[in-house]
Formats: structure tokens, C-alpha cells, sequence
């Protein structure tokens, strides 16, 4: 026996989900994403990481513009669907339609609930310096994250991990998650609790202006500022280069021996002061060129002090 799923997701963050779901033998009535855009040098319409993986599977595709029209609620009610699994889909479900499954909604979410609802939960457990994150598997509610919990996987965050291999990590533990509890609601032996009403912190999308790498700050703070934002949308700083200040995103980066007045060039394989400390950079990226070892950048840009970093 199988539930027939509703499956609404639109970036890579989902794809391992809607794989394992189709691998342990659930029948996907549909897949929900959000419509292709145009993005590249060439414009050219990309189709989202879920209707890519759902068309390989050869599911059934839906890009609505909005769920909130009589027409949508109806094609949805339609579906027959005993369930439907959400993952970063991008858009608000109404309450009808979180009404309609016979056996709820049930949203996948990348944090340790109620820490870090909203948006953009990875990257702010990194720049929050957290020790631990996780997955959680909710029955969906009206509100923002707010659903009771079934299951939840813990992963812990080391220093030397960037928001895209915490990514990684949490949508391969997700994919799991999410068929055993799916697999508990088959079996009708999930069980619900409610979230508590302490220590629930919001995940705040994340703003360019954040982006800015501050020295100024001890040298775990600043480590964890840049891997919360690596890849995008990039921490960085203006470094000196012939003698013009030049805009370069820091990717990746550890904490370094030494240490020297903010921002100031310790050595000629960039460590870098910081109010306490001090970071040896490992992967950085100018505009407009690909990212690149430290090595690798300073065989063609080699830097030595007295230098400083804005």
C-alpha cells in the first residue's frame, strides 16, 4: 500500500525529497513548483530544479500563478490526494487548501523548530554561530512554520561548514525524513507534538546590505558571517589591487594564528586581523571571474602587507 501524494516544491533543497518519495513506491498525483524563469546570459528559461526531476520522473507539472482562486482550489480538491508534502515551495498555501488532503499538509523545514522560522533558516543558524541545526518534518497550519512536529533529524555545524554544504547536508537528511514520516502516516502511527513557545527566533531573508564582511568583529564571528552567506549572495570586502580598491566576495575561510589591527594583511597568504584573531582566507571570487583557491588568486594578484581590507 501507497498514499497518493500532492508534491509542492520548487528549488534543489527539494529535489532529494520528491526522489526518495517516488523510490519508496508513494504514487505523486502531481508535482507543484513555481513557473520557469528567464536567467543566464542568455535569458534563456530555466525550469525549476523540482520540474526538472519531476518531468525525468515523468510526473504530472503545475506553475499556478496563485492558489487563492476558486478555479485552483478546485483542480486541487480534484487530485483525490490522501496527503500533500511541501518543501521550500515558495508560495502561501490558504487554509483551504491546507484543508483538503484527507490527511493533512506536511512541510519539510530546515531548521530545529521554533528556532529560526521563516526564510532563511540555514544561513541564519550559521551567522548565529549555532552549534546544532536540523530538519523537522510539520503538519502544516496557518501560521509561519508554526505547525505541530513529527520528526526532526539534528546535524551539528562545524566552523568550517558554508551555508551550501549545510544545504546538502539537510536536503539528503530531509529526503529521509520525510519518507519515514510519511511512512508513519500510512502506518497512522505519527505522532504530532506541538512546537513550544519559547525560544522561537525568525529567519530573515537575506538582505545585500548584511553582505558586507565587518572586521571589526572577532575573528569566529566574522568566519561564520562569511560561511552563512557562501555562496550567495557572497560576504565581502574591498581589497587594494594596484592600488584601486576592488569589490571581492570571501566564499570560504578559517581561523588563522597571529593577529593585527582589523582588516589588516598579516601575512602573504592572506590572514587577515580581526577585532580578536585572526582569518586566513581560502576561496574568494572577483566580479565577473569564477570562484578560486587562495593559491590560485594570489599566483596572478600576490599581495603582501602593509594592507588593508574595507
Amino acid at each position: 500500500m501507497s498514499l497518493r501524494l500532492i508534491f509542492m516544491g520548487t528549488p534543489e533543497f527539494a529535489v532529494p525529497t520528491l526522489s526518495e518519495l517516488v523510490a519508496h513506491g508513494h504514487e505523486i498525483a502531481i508535482a507543484y513548483t513555481r513557473a520557469a524563469k528567464r536567467a543566464g546570459r542568455g535569458m534563456k528559461l530555466q525550469l525549476s530544479p523540482v520540474e526538472q526531476e519531476a518531468r525525468r520522473l515523468g510526473i504530472p507539472v503545475l506553475t499556478p500563478g496563485t492558489l487563492k482562486t476558486p478555479e485552483a482550489l478546485e483542480h486541487f480538491r480534484a487530485l483525490n490526494a490522501d496527503a500533500a508534502v511541501v518543501v521550500a515551495y515558495g508560495m502561501i498555501l490558504p487554509q483551504a487548501i491546507l484543508d483538503t488532503p484527507t490527511l493533512g499538509c506536511f512541510n519539510l523545514h530546515a531548521s530545529l523548530l521554533p528556532r529560526w522560522r521563516g526564510a532563511a533558516p540555514i544561513n541564519r543558524a550559521i551567522m548565529a554561530g549555532d552549534a546544532e541545526t536540523g530538519v523537522m518534518v510539520m503538519k502544516m497550519d496557518a501560521g509561519l512554520d508554526t505547525g505541530d512536529v513529527a520528526m526532526a533529524e539534528r546535524i551539528a555545524i562545524t566552523d568550517a561548514m558554508t551555508a551550501s554544504d549545510l544545504h546538502d547536508a539537510l536536503s539528503r537528511l530531509g529526503g529521509d525524513l520525510m519518507v519515514r514520516a510519511i511512512g508513519a502516516l500510512e502506518r497512522g502511527t505519527l505522532q504530532l507534538k506541538r512546537q513550544s513557545e519559547e525560544g522561537v527566533s525568525y529567519a530573515a531573508k537575506i538582505e545585500k546590505a548584511e553582505a558586507r564582511i565587518d572586521w571589526n568583529k572577532p575573528a569566529r564571528a566574522v568566519l561564520r558571517h562569511i560561511h552563512g552567506l557562501s555562496p550567495f549572495p557572497g560576504a565581502w570586502c574591498e581589497i587594494p589591487i594596484e592600488g584601486e580598491p576592488v569589490r571581492v566576495k570571501i566564499l570560504r575561510c578559517a581561523i588563522a594564528g597571529g593577529s593585527g589591527a582589523s582588516g589588516e594583511l598579516l601575512d602573504d597568504h592572506l590572514a587577515v586581523g580581526c577585532q580578536q584573531g585572526a582569518l586566513r582566507i581560502l576561496e574568494l571570487q572577483r566580479a565577473g571571474k569564477a570562484p578560486m583557491k587562495a593559491e590560485e588568486f594570489l599566483r596572478g594578484t600576490p599581495l603582501q602587507p602593509p594592507l588593508r581590507l574595507g
